[in-house]
């Protein structure tokens, strides 16, 4: 089961060699022998100087939408030395970084990229301590239900059908959603769905279209909705990508 393609397809972002000042990604080691990456979603620049430092990046997400992005802690740490195929990864990213290459820039975007799935990979497979999106998708039977929601947001989802998805009765499928979580599951579906259609109003598409696409019922009910959640209607979204 792939517990991020759906989210790293929906959510765009651009990975790319920044200063010092401008980086929420660090790479620490020895000259040739990268040792650890920090990473910082939330705040640039908060890294602090040391004479271990090999390479920065900066992670541009492209708006605040992105689920992941939110659920990160302020400091992530990969140790690489206990993984060598992302050392391994580092060590092609220095080369081009300090080897002028044709295409170098477009190589180092795309590694960037690859870098970062990794750093949520690990993430999730740590699990974390906080209610949130990384603790549901780190837990084996939860992360089968926020999958399904992800992939299929405009199936008509209950609770039951979420249960049998992660294998639980729907007690303890509630009770464990809310506790890995921090929501129940039809507060984090209302929620996943508001964002993709937040996302749709602002490419343009049209609110008829996105209100049947995420499964409410009349386009007045999913207003009531988005203005509940956005505080604003959105018709307000689509005009704006009009004008953009």
């Amino acid at each position: 089961m792939d517990r991020i393609t759906t989210l790293m397809n929906r959510f765009h972002r651009t990975v790319r060699a920044s200063s010092r000042s401008d980086a929420d990604i660090v790479v620490l080691g020895e000259q040739g022998n990268p040792q650890e990456v920090r990473f910082y979603p939330h705040d640039r620049g908060q890294h602090l100087p040391t004479e271990r430092e090999l390479w920065f990046a900066q992670v541009d997400w492209t708006g605040n939408l992105n689920p992941l992005q939110r659920a990160l802690p302020k400091e992530v740490r990969f140790d690489l030395t206990a993984c060598a195929e992302t050392q391994a990864l580092i060590q092609v990213i220095l080369q081009e970084h300090t080897q002028a290459r044709c295409g170098g820039h477009w190589v180092l975007n795309r590694l960037g990229d690859v870098l970062l799935v990794r750093l949520l990979r690990d993430q999730i497979d740590k699990g974390s301590t906080k209610p949130g999106l990384i603790a549901g998708l780190a837990d084996e039977r939860l992360s089968r239900a926020i999958v399904a929601m992800h992939d299929h947001p405009g199936r008509v989802w209950n609770n039951q059908d979420l249960a049998s998805e992660a294998g639980l009765s729907l007690s303890r499928f509630n009770e464990l959603f809310a506790a890995q979580v921090g929501e129940t599951p039809m507060g984090y579906l209302r929620k996943w769905r508001l964002t993709l259609a937040r996302q749709d109003l602002q490419k343009g598409d049209r609110v008829d279209a996105v209100s049947r696409r995420y499964a409410y019922g009349s386009p007045e009910a999913f207003t009531r909705a988005y203005r509940k959640a956005y505080d604003e209607a959105p018709i307000a979204a689509r005009k704006a990508a009009n004008v953009a």
